[in-house]
């Protein structure tokens, strides 16, 4: 079987299919297709004009129609599409109704693959209704993806996207991060300013950790139709993730609201992590201040001269700890590196941007006397956080301002590039390396490649793989971009 451009001649034959697979349809109980309203002759006509329909006869006449097309659906922006960057559509795929359990229609797929090939496109892209269970099997055999979900044709129930790569070199584009959330008991110094500030749908208060690109076990973001990362990268491999498409996700990216002062604690190198935490990562870290109300503070070491037998004392007798503390004033644009070993808390009101080894490690030292409603305080882990404590790091923070485009950080284990629209409304994201992880601060942006365009609110990150194609972001405010190095 091979398609054939529609003629006009065509028509009656390419109606009478579409009105006969429209009937068939609705005695089956699935309401995709009302003949005369959608599909109807004006628009199987303007298809065939195009040169957009393709179809076959066969030995009951007109067996098969479809329009392959490079025009994209207007509701099809809406989606959030991982493949490529010429893609082709095709819409209105019919095929007789004594057919569809022969193979014919896995067939007419061959065929549209084929002919979009033919006309340069690297992926293909298109919807069905969510009731039709044919259709989606059918699609899944053929190796499509499900790409999210959009109202189309005045249909009364949502229609599933699909998209498939064509071509082995097809790029894979930008995609949203959906996070998991640490809160309640665990953030007792969270609040609630994940949602009033960036609107994400956390479901205790206190929250304290919206974790944005995690692979942190039990804790992993998701993409649009709720595919895990892990998951995502163990299917889509070196192009989706470079060089870590067989070793461990290296980062982890949070946004954090702290109402209150965090715990004092301290983070583990690789090496001790290694041999005490079951091969885990160690954990180094930086901040981008995001918000922090006037004479805010971050603990950031302890004080020049202390001695581990001095801090080890302090931290036993409970509060006498806090005068060993280093304390550094912070406001909004401030960034602080915080390499495993530098003792350190998040100060009351602010939030932050954190980029970190992908590490769920931390030991306390004290907890500023904090119990819950029982009594009971929190969990301290003395012996192992004198252990890892380096004595020696004193660090400054570092504000960054007045620059389009800076990279404020490139450190072991990454980089950290600022991006300030309100200074140049448009500018070109840096070169990725291996992956990349974007996030909108302050307003919505558009991140923009080739013809294409995708909306980012505020608050949301984007995962941008290996081989996304060169972008640009348009805008205000502050974008940040973190990659591995």
């Amino acid at each position: 079987m091979i398609l054939r451009k529609a003629r006009m001649e065509d028509l009656e034959a390419v109606c009478g299919l579409y009105r006969e697979v429209a009937e068939a349809q609705e005695k089956s109980g699935l309401h995709q297709w009302h003949w005369g309203s959608y599909p109807n002759e004006e628009l199987i006509r303007g298809d065939i004009e195009k040169g957009d329909l393709y179809c076959v006869y066969g030995e009951f006449g007109m067996a098969m129609a479809v329009t392959i097309s490079r025009h994209q659906e207007e509701a099809y922006g809406e989606i959030n599409w991982l493949f490529g960057v010429r893609p082709g559509y095709f819409y209105r795929i019919a095929v007789q109704p004594q057919l569809q359990d022969n193979g014919f229609g896995s067939q007419m797929l061959q065929d549209v693959e084929t002919v979009l090939q033919q006309i340069g496109c690297d992926s293909v892209r298109c919807d069905t209704y969510c009731d039709n269970t044919l259709a989606i099997k059918l699609f899944a055999k053929w190796g499509m993806r499900q790409a999210g979900r959009v109202h189309m044709h005045g249909r009364p129930r949502e229609s599933i996207c699909f998209e498939k790569r064509l071509v082995e070199e097809c790029p894979l584009l930008p995609l949203r991060m959906h996070p998991a959330f640490r809160g309640g008991s665990l953030t007792p110094w969270g609040g609630n300013r994940l949602m009033t500030v960036y609107d994400k749908p956390i479901e205790d208060i206190p929250t304290g950790e919206s974790l944005e690109v995690s692979c942190v076990k039990t804790l992993e973001s998701t993409d649009d139709v709720g595919v895990s990362l892990p998951d995502l990268i163990r299917t889509y491999g070196q192009p989706f993730v470079g060089k870590y498409e067989f070793e461990a996700f290296p980062l982890l990216l949070k946004l954090i609201d702290a109402k209150d002062t965090l715990s004092v604690q301290v983070h583990p190198n690789d090496q001790y992590a290694h041999d005490n935490e079951h091969g885990k990562l160690g954990k180094t870290e930086a901040w981008l201040i995001l918000e922090a109300p006037k004479g805010a503070q971050l603990v950031y070491g302890v004080k020049e001269g202390t001695t581990l037998e001095e801090l080890k004392a302090a931290c036993e007798q409970g509060s006498a700890v806090e005068d060993l503390l280093r304390k550094v004033d912070v406001q909004r644009g401030d960034v602080c590196y915080i390499p495993a070993g530098c003792v350190h808390a998040i100060g009351k009101g602010i939030m932050l941007y954190e980029i970190q080894q992908s590490s769920d490690i931390t030991y306390r030292f004290y907890d500023w006397n904090r119990v819950d409603k029982n009594g009971k305080g929190r969990e301290l882990h003395l012996k192992q956080a004198l252990d890892v404590t380096d004595l020696h790091v004193q660090l400054e923070p570092r504000h960054v301002s007045g620059k389009a485009c800076e990279r404020v950080l490139d450190e072991k284990y990454f980089t950290l590039d600022l991006m300030d629209l309100s200074i140049q409304p448009e500018i070109r994201v840096p070169a990725i390396c291996n992956f990349g992880m974007l996030t909108a601060l302050d307003h919505d942006v558009e991140l923009c490649w080739e013809d294409a365009s995708i909306k980012v609110k505020k608050g949301e990150s984007f995962y941008l793989p290996q081989s996304a194609p060169a972008m640009i972001v348009r805008g205000e405010g502050l974008v940040a971009l973190s990659m591995p190095t």
